[in-house]
């Protein structure tokens, strides 16, 4: 009987990590969790992903924060996991330029004391998360893994960057194979309340105007939840290598002196706003109400992945529908806070 895998997730009780979680218990994971369950937004929607998640025996969690000096060394000390999926971050473009320290301190700090950790105690793989915001000011469509990304446009977007190369140092100098996931625009059930999708949704089931920015022509490669998910269940089973004689493969973003790479997660399509805005004013049956506004500091008008290396290296590609997605998301929704 094959033993027990040990996944560590950081921000468990996340929107992304409490469904990662999930998949990884129901494939017989042993799961341990790390969440700090900062009041970046309600609380109470991650005290109820984390008590859902604590019924299962194979789930146990540590609230605390990344960052924490010497915490990630002891957590790889006492549970040696096979696999690391670093989540935990400080998220969002626009609150990055009003407390960019806090994403100093979650995003640079906290990946560093995992690097170490890992250093001292190497898993099997590492999978740490980035963010399509890396492609910043890219206007080559859709972006792909092995295209140039130095121009960010948020302190948020540089710091998530910034993380890909100390993550790609420690691959290169300790042999710790590493992925670095991007994720684009992902949405679902049990969502982020800061984001889109429930901001929307709230105000049109409440008749109330809805902020849509750059005057409607933004598109976004909305990636459903369970997609993303798949997504990095499969690459789990993926974990890079060095190539020999420093040779990488046409398209693959594999570094040629390390075992690590980056892929984009993403539905490969770019949807335009209004049919986002659409697909919830069919699933909720009211029309929204718009109110147009300049684009927001530190944004890009469009974004769009080219999800290729996720196909050859697991032979997935996110399928969702907006239409299909949408209406999932705000039947939850409509449960969720009894409208």
């Amino acid at each position: 009987m094959a033993e027990t895998r040990k996944a560590l997730v950081t921000g468990s009780s996340g929107f992304i990590g409490y469904h990662l979680c999930r998949r990884l218990l129901a494939d017989g994971f042993q799961v341990i969790g790390l969440d700090n369950m900062s009041d970046y937004y309600d609380v109470t929607l991650k005290q109820r992903r984390q008590a859902m998640l604590s019924q299962d025996p194979g789930f146990q969690v540590v609230n605390d924060s990344v960052e924490t000096p010497g915490l990630m060394m002891q957590l790889f000390d006492t549970h040696r996991p096979d696999v690391v999926i670093h989540l935990a971050a400080q998220a969002g473009v626009r609150y990055s330029i009003d407390n960019p320290r806090a994403y100093l301190e979650s995003n640079i700090v906290g990946t560093f004391e995992i690097l170490e950790a890992a250093r001292a105690f190497p898993p099997q793989h590492m999978l740490l998360a980035s963010t399509s915001s890396a492609y910043g000011a890219n206007t080559k469509m859709p972006y792909a893994e092995t295209d140039r990304a130095d121009h960010q446009m948020s302190f948020y977007a540089a710091t998530k960057k910034a993380t890909e190369g100390m993550a790609h140092s420690y691959a290169h100098l300790f042999g710790l194979p590493v992925t670095m996931f991007r994720f684009f625009t992902v949405y679902g059930p049990w969502g982020r309340p800061d984001m889109a999708p429930i901001k929307f949704t709230a105000r049109i089931l409440r008749g109330e105007p809805i902020d849509v920015y750059n005057n409607g022509e933004m598109k976004r490669d909305f990636t459903y939840i369970d997609d993303l998910v798949e997504g990095i269940r499969l690459l789990i089973d993926a974990a890079p290598a060095t190539p020999e004689n420093g040779q990488v493969p046409e398209g693959d973003s594999l570094s040629p002196v390390a075992p690590w790479r980056v892929v984009n997660i993403g539905n490969s399509e770019a949807v335009e706003l209004d049919d986002f805005i659409a697909a919830i004013e069919a699933a909720t049956g009211r029309k929204a109400l718009r109110n147009l506004m300049p684009m927001q500091a530190g944004d890009v008008p469009a974004t769009w992945a080219d999800a290729n290396l996720l196909k050859s290296l697991t032979g997935y590609q996110p399928k969702t529908r907006v239409t299909e997605g949408v209406a999932a998301f705000v039947a939850w929704y409509r449960d969720y806070y009894n409208v």
